[in-house]
């Protein structure tokens, strides 16, 4: 049967593509050996590198960020060498696996996955590493099954302070251009992305930002790539080119998603971001509902992850409030599925639709049975029209009650 109005997709990515980006891309395609695409190409690995905010180069994949993950590996990794890797949630541990699919040794710092990566701990492991047999250290910017960030520029000052020469590697893929991310300032030495998230795109494009350092490395590494090469990438990106068919049409909405970045000012891009997080936050908590991640400092601006009470299924939630108000949220993903639904307030995403999204939630929390309080669409309404929003604003959770 039929449902009027648009499907809400409210996962935490693929994000909702705008209009004015589907019209970007609604183009013929272009010869990509012609002198107009090396406009366009230059166009989008220059656009790139201002949202990286990084001088170095940004080497743009036709694939998902999985690819991006293989390609940040192969170039400065070979098998057999050793990388630590935090597992800070579901996304980490799938790096973790490719990177031992890869004959990588992965050494893991694990965690309850309700919070981001430790300074302290990374540290001290890395003071324990005396021979410096760790090769690279391998992080996630915004975990995108928890809801957690991690403050990557601390991490670097706790690099720096054991003293360890590791390269410091990043999983930006949800947190590109929705939380901000310096990669030159926090000396990132690759960054991973996806443009299906903060960059408005549909799926199909991902990039390495990579430093000088990781450059140099990469000449010496011993490791078999082919597809995933920066040297065959980065001669033809100078002048525009790709050395294989390029995903063209896509490259249209990433010059436009630029545009559109620096229209808006990445600075407000994330305080909007970090205002709908912090609304989102305090309905659930109103809602006598725990947000998964527990520490404040981690709260991600790019979805919040909400855990229900014990007995109660998320994923019989999710399909509730999917069939009642066809809007779609995420499922819980690896040792929290069934535990955790997730709300994403990313990309092109305002006020209105938040309110809207907040609205299905506590709808959904009826119509399934789940004990909560009522009002939590309210208290973020009251946030969002007060213009006092603050970071420190996340009230403990009421007593829910059926």
């Amino acid at each position: 049967m039929r449902k009027a109005g648009r499907h809400f997709l409210q996962i935490p990515g693929p994000s909702h593509v705008p209009d004015r980006i589907l019209r970007a891309m609604d183009q013929p395609v272009m010869d990509h050996r012609g002198p107009d695409f090396a406009h366009l190409g230059r166009r989008v690995l220059k656009g790139m590198q201002s949202i990286f905010k990084c001088q170095g180069p940004v080497i743009i994949f036709p694939s998902s960020g999985t690819g991006a993950w293989e390609a940040a590996l192969v170039n400065v990794i070979a098998p057999g060498e050793r990388v630590v890797m935090v597992q800070t949630g579901h996304f980490a541990s799938l790096w973790q696996t490719l990177a031992a699919r890869l004959g990588i040794e992965a050494q893991v710092i694990d965690t309850d996955w309700r919070r981001g990566v430790d300074p302290d701990a990374v540290e001290d492991l890395l003071r324990r590493d005396a021979n410096h047999e760790i090769k690279a250290l391998c992080i996630v910017h915004n975990e995108t099954s928890t809801g957690a960030t991690t403050r990557v520029g601390d991490v670097r000052a706790a690099m720096d302070a054991a003293g360890h020469p590791a390269l410091l590697m990043v999983d930006t893929i949800s947190g590109l251009a929705c939380a901000d991310f310096r990669f030159d300032e926090w000396r990132v030495d690759v960054a991973i992305a996806g443009s299906q998230k903060g960059l408005m795109l549909p799926p199909g494009l991902s990039f390495n930002a990579v430093s000088e350092r990781a450059l140099e490395i990469a000449k010496q590494s011993g490791s078999p790539r082919s597809y995933w090469s920066w040297d065959e990438m980065l001669g033809p990106n100078e002048r525009g080119y790709f050395p294989y068919t390029p995903a063209t049409n896509l490259l249209y909405g990433l010059a436009e998603a630029v545009d559109m970045l620096h229209e808006e000012g990445l600075d407000a891009v994330f305080e909007r971001h970090r205002r709908h997080g912090e609304a989102a936050r305090l309905a659930v908590s109103t809602w006598g509902l725990e947000v998964q991640c527990v520490e404040s400092a981690d709260y991600s601006p790019v979805l919040t992850g909400v855990r229900l009470p014990d007995g109660h299924d998320a994923d019989a939630f999710r399909a509730a409030v999917l069939d009642r108000f066809d809007m779609s949220l995420g499922n819980g993903l690896g040792r929290i599925a069934g535990r955790v639904f997730r709300i994403g307030h990313l990309g092109d995403f305002n006020d209105l639709m938040l309110m809207a999204t907040l609205a299905g939630v506590e709808m959904g929390l009826g119509i399934a049975a789940v004990p909560h309080q009522k009002g939590g669409v309210d208290a973020a309404m009251r946030l969002l029209t007060s213009g006092a929003s603050g970071r420190s604003a996340n009230p403990a959770p009421r007593r829910a009650h059926a």
